[in-house]
Parts: structure tokens; sequence; C-alpha cells
């Protein structure tokens, strides 16, 4: 268990969505911190995260949030930064230095906006049937991959040498972007990318749906 994470503590509370990126983006950085944490999957479909109690967590009805033991937090990125700097485990997933610290916020905000507006895009219209320009979606998938793919034959990871919250909040989506028809067989070194962070050892995956033909 995360030495910081004091025993007295009880488990950290994600609220969120099973089929989520963005819920999955938290509960992996849960597990590579090796933070205790349990899962509350809320009803979306009835309208659970309109309810005022959840309201009060997240208060524009989103998920993930999380209640750490009386401190609830909303958004995704903000979520992981937050865990980041409270149960640091003495590794550098946000850098100090400021030009790599630079670059993980950069692709903090790409995860954001491309990532959001593509990968996640895609996968929206066809895993949830959610009414959603797909072509823009998948032009905006093209794209991002496109810049993706000749940076990863420069480096191991996004943001340089090492594993940072920018693989962590990059990852969900683009793993299961076949899942929103767009196949990652032209990105080798995308795919290697994937299996270098699923390769670590306190990797926790997301549910997968079926590739649409």
């Amino acid at each position: 268990m995360n030495t910081k994470f004091a025993a007295q503590n009880a488990p950290i509370k994600l609220y969120r969505n099973l089929l989520s990126g963005h819920c999955h983006r938290v509960e992996l950085m849960l597990s590579l911190l090796d933070i205790p944490y349990e899962t509350i999957d809320l009803d979306m479909a009835n309208g659970a995260h309109k309810a005022p109690d959840y309201l009060k967590i997240s208060p524009f009805g989103q998920v993930p949030a999380i209640d750490d033991n009386g401190i609830t937090l909303a958004d995704s990125n903000a979520i992981i930064t937050y865990l980041e700097k409270k149960y640091n485990d003495g590794y550098a997933w946000y850098p100090q230095d400021p030009v790599k610290a630079a670059e993980v916020q950069r692709w903090l905000s790409v995860a954001a906006g491309e990532i959001a507006y593509g990968p996640c895009a895609v996968r929206l219209v066809k895993v949830f049937g959610v009414d959603l320009d797909y072509d823009v979606a998948k032009k905006k998938t093209d794209a991002l991959l496109a810049v993706i793919e000749p940076l990863l034959n420069t480096r191991p990871y996004l943001a340089g040498e090492a594993i940072t919250l920018a693989d962590v909040a990059g990852y969900s989506y683009i793993s299961h972007v076949p899942e929103g028809g767009v196949s990652l067989e032209p990105y080798p070194a995308i795919r290697a990318w994937l299996e270098r962070i699923e390769a670590h050892p306190r990797f926790v995956g997301m549910k997968r749906t079926p590739v649409p033909a």
C-alpha cells in the first residue's frame, strides 16, 4: 500500500461509469500509485449522476469523481494531478523540471482536447450511440494518431523517456479507439507504447467492448 496513505484512512471512493475512459484514467492512476480505493458504479441511464447528493460531489453531473476521506473532486485530469501531488510515491509522474513539466501539461491538454474530440468521440458514437458527427470525430482521430505515431518512434513515452501523467491521461481512449471503428494496425509505435504501459506491474485495464465490423 502507498506509504503516504495512512492505514486509518478509508479507501478512496471512485464514482465511475465502467466503460468511461475518463474514469479509467483515474482508476489507472490509483492503481499505479498503489492507493486503496473502491469503485461506485453510477446508474447513469437512470440519472444517478444528476442526483442531488452526487451533484454536491460533481457539480456538472459528470464522472469520474472521488471522495478521499471528505475531500471531493471531479474532472479526471484534476483528480490524477491531485493524486500525484498528495500521494506521490517518489517517482516523477509530474516532473519538477520546468520543460518536462510543461511537456506533461501539454499532453493533459491534449487529453482534454484532441483526445476527447477524437478517440473519445468516435467511441461515444459506436459504443454508446451518442449523436455526434462521426466523420468529424474520425478525422480528428486520424490527425491525432498521425502526430503521435512519429513522436513515439523517437521516444518510448509521450513526454519523454519515462512514463508520466501524460501517458496515464492518454492511454485509455487511444487503447480503446478500435471500439470506435479506428484500427491501430497502421500505428506500430502507438501499439508498442500501449504495451509498455500495460506491462507496468500495477497496470489495471478497462473493460473492452466489441470492435465494430
